[in-house]
C-alpha cells in the first residue's frame, strides 16, 4: 500500500483517531508513574487537551487544510492541561502553521510541519528538559528529516517515523536519572507515540485498537514531566508590553523579533496574530526590547518590574489603561471594578474557605486530581472585576496553562505567580499588601513563596523504588518539595517523620491541613506531638477536605 499526499478529509480523520487512541489508553498512562501517587494525570490532560481541538476538527462541515489547523490550534491551545497538555497543544500549534499553509499533505509537507511542532514547542518552555515528550517529539522530526529524502510514500515514511519515536521513548531512562532508578519511561513521550499510532492507523484504514499492550502494562512504566529547575535571576527586569502592528508579521520576522529577544534574555513569551504581539521577557535592558517592538508598530501595556527588590518602585507606568471601568457580575453580583483580584486553583472545601477568607475572588476547582485548562484559566480571569487579576496555580503542574492563559488574555493583566503548592498561594495572599502597586505585591510573593516547605501524605497505587526507598502498594507517603521524605505502614508516624525532616532551628510556624478522609481528632495528636518540646513553635491545624492527601503541611 503506497499514499503519497493526504487530502484535509483524511487528515481530519487521522487527527480524529490519533485523539480517540489517546483517550482509550488514558488510563493506562496515568496508572503508570514514577511516584506512584494514586492522581497520576499526564494521559488525562494530553486527552482533554486533543479532545477540545478534536472538538473543533469534527465540526468542520467542509473541511481544507486552513479550517483543521485553526481548529488544531486554538483547540487545543485554549484546552491545554498540565506540563504535558501545554507542550502537546504547542506541537499543533507549529505543526498547523506549516499545514493551514498547503491544499494537500505530501511527505515534504508533513516532514516541514513536524520541524515546526519541535521547533515551536521548545520555546514555550523556559528550560527543556531531556528524556520527556520534547526528546520523543524531537526524535521523532529528526527521523522525518532524513526519510523526506529516502521516500514519497507517506505509509513508509509514518511508519519508520512512529518507529523511531518508540526507540527514542525507550531510551529516555538513560537520560533522566528519576526514570532510570524507577525503571520507567516518560509517560508524556508515551501519549505523544499513542496519537501518532492512532494517526498512522486511519491512514491505513484500520480499526482502532483500544488495547493497552500486555508488554507495556508489564514491563514499561511511565512519568510525568518532571519539575524544572528555576533559574537564578540573571536578567534583572521583566519586560511586557502588546504591539499594536502596522502589518502583520510574517513568519520570518516572527523568527528574527524571538531571535533577538532571546539574544538579550531569557523567559521569552511571544504570542502573535495579525494585528496584535504580546510580549514577556527578562531583560537587563529592556529599553532594547521596547525599540526592536517599536519597529514594528505602537505599544500598549508596557509594563516593566526589577525583579532583584523587594520594595520597588513602578519603573514605567502602564502606557494605556483599560479601556473602560465598567462592572462585571462575579458570584452573581455585580462588584465594582477594582485594581487586583486573586484567583486560586483548590481542591477541598476547606482550603477553598481558606483562601476566600484571605481574599480571593474566584476559585478554581482542580490541582492534585485535575489540572484546570488554559481556557477554564481565561474564563475565570473574565469573571474577576479588576484590572490586574494575580492567579495562583498552587500545582506545578499547571504553571504552564496559567502562563498560556496570562499570554492569551486581551483585556486584563494578568500575573502568574508560580506557587506549586496549596501553601505557598496561602502565603502568597498572606503577603499581599492593597496599599501597594500589583508589581510590588508580585515581587513580594514571588519572593516570599520561596520560604514555604511542603509535605503532602498520601498512599502507594504501586510497588517502586524512589531514592533508595523501597515503596509497597499501600504504604502511606510523605512527599516534600524534591522526593519522598517517609514511607511506612503507620499513617501518623509516616506524617510525623515526614514533618520532622522538615522543621529546623529556623523553623517558626507549622500549618496542618487534614484532608476529607482525616478526623480533626487525629489532626490534633500530630500537632501535640509535633509541638512537643518546641515552645518557640507555632503548631497551627486546619480542616482542608482534600481528596487522596491525608495531610498538607507547610513549615516557614
Amino acid at each position: 500500500m503506497e499514499i503519497n499526499s493526504i487530502n484535509a478529509a483524511v487528515l481530519a480523520k487521522m487527527f480524529l483517531n490519533g485523539a480517540k487512541n489517546l483517550e482509550s489508553k488514558k488510563e493506562w498512562i496515568n496508572e503508570l508513574n514514577v511516584f506512584p501517587v494514586p492522581d497520576g494525570d499526564t494521559g488525562t490532560n494530553m486527552s482533554m487537551t486533543i479532545l477540545s481541538a478534536a472538538k473543533e476538527v469534527s465540526a468542520i462541515e467542509n473541511p481544507d487544510m486552513a479550517s483543521i489547523a485553526k481548529a488544531m490550534s486554538s483547540g487545543s491551545l485554549r484546552g491545554a492541561r498540565g506540563n504535558s497538555g501545554v507542550i502537546l497543544s504547542q506541537l499543533f500549534r507549529g505543526f498547523a502553521k506549516v499545514i493551514g499553509k498547503e491544499q494537500e499533505v505530501t511527505v515534504p509537507v508533513l516532514s516541514a510541519a513536524v520541524q515546526k511542532a519541535v521547533e515551536t514547542a521548545y520555546k514555550a518552555v523556559m528550560k527543556p528538559k531531556e528524556g520527556t515528550i520534547l526528546t520523543v517529539a524531537r526524535g521523532a522530526a529528526d527521523k522525518a528529516a532524513q526519510m523526506a529524502e529516502e521516500t514519497d510514500d507517506l505509509v513508509f515514511f509514518l511508519d519508520a517515523v512512529i518507529k523511531e519515536a518508540e526507540r527514542v521513548l525507550k531510551k529516555t531512562p538513560d537520560m533522566l536519572p528519576v526514570l532510570k532508578q524507577a525503571g520507567v519511561v516518560d509517560s508524556g513521550g508515551q501519549g505523544l507515540v499513542v496519537i501518532l499510532q492512532g494517526a498512522y492507523d486511519a491512514l491505513l484504514g484500520k480499526e482502532l485498537d483500544t488495547s493497552v499492550p500486555l508488554d507495556a502494562q508489564e514491563k514499561t512504566g511511565v512519568t510525568k514531566i518532571t519539575k524544572e529547575a528555576e533559574a537564578e535571576i540573571t536578567f534583572g527586569y521583566c519586560t511586557e508590553f502588546i504591539i499594536v502592528l502596522n502589518h502583520p508579521l510574517s513568519e520570518q520576522q516572527e523568527h528574527k523579533y524571538k531571535s533577538f529577544l532571546e539574544s538579550i534574555g531569557d523567559s521569552i513569551v511571544v504570542v502573535a496574530d495579525d494585528e496584535i504581539v504580546k510580549t514577556h521577557v527578562h531583560t537587563n535592558d529592556p529599553g532594547l526590547a521596547i525599540q526592536e517592538a517599536l519597529t514594528h508598530g505602537s505599544l500598549s501595556r508596557i509594563k516593566i518590574d526589577n525583579m532583584r527588590e523587594e520594595h520597588q518602585e513602578r519603573l514605567i507606568k502602564d502606557a494605556q489603561k483599560v479601556a473602560a471601568m465598567q462592572a462585571e457580575e462575579a458570584a452573581q453580583r455585580e462588584e465594582e471594578r477594582k485594581e487586583i483580584g486573586f484567583i486560586a486553583v483548590s481542591a477541598g472545601e476547606g482550603l477553598s474557605e481558606v483562601f476566600r477568607g484571605l481574599g480571593a475572588d474566584y476559585m478554581i476547582e482542580g490541582g492534585q486530581t485535575m489540572n484546570p485548562s488554559t481556557e477554564d484559566i481565561l474564563n475565570a480571569v473574565e469573571k474577576v472585576a479588576a484590572d490586574h487579576v494575580f492567579v495562583l496555580p498552587n500545582n506545578k503542574n499547571i504553571i504552564l496553562a496559567a502562563n498560556q492563559a496570562a499570554a492569551l488574555s486581551e483585556e486584563k493583566q494578568v500575573h502568574v505567580i508560580p506557587t506549586k503548592t496549596i501553601p505557598q498561594g496561602i502565603t502568597a495572599l498572606i503577603n499581599f499588601i492593597p496599599e501597594q502597586s500589583a508589581e510590588e505585591n508580585e515581587a513580594r510573593m514571588v519572593e516570599e513563596i520561596e520560604n514555604v516547605k511542603t509535605g503532602q501524605v498520601t498512599y502507594a497505587v504501586r510497588d517502586t523504588v524512589i531514592d533508595d526507598k523501597e515503596i509497597r502498594q499501600d504504604d502511606y507517603m510523605g512527599i516534600g518539595d524534591k522526593t519522598i521524605l517517609a514511607v511506612g505502614q503507620d499513617l501518623e508516624q509516616v506524617t510525623l517523620a515526614m514533618a520532622e525532616s522538615m522543621i529546623d532551628d529556623d523553623s517558626a510556624i507549622v500549618s496542618i491541613y487534614y484532608g476529607e478522609d482525616v478526623t480533626e481528632d487525629a489532626a490534633n495528636a500530630i500537632a501535640e506531638k509535633i509541638q512537643s518540646g518546641r515552645d518557640e513553635l507555632e503548631v497551627e491545624v486546619q480542616y482542608g477536605g482534600q481528596p487522596i492527601y491525608y495531610y498538607l503541611i507547610s513549615v516557614e
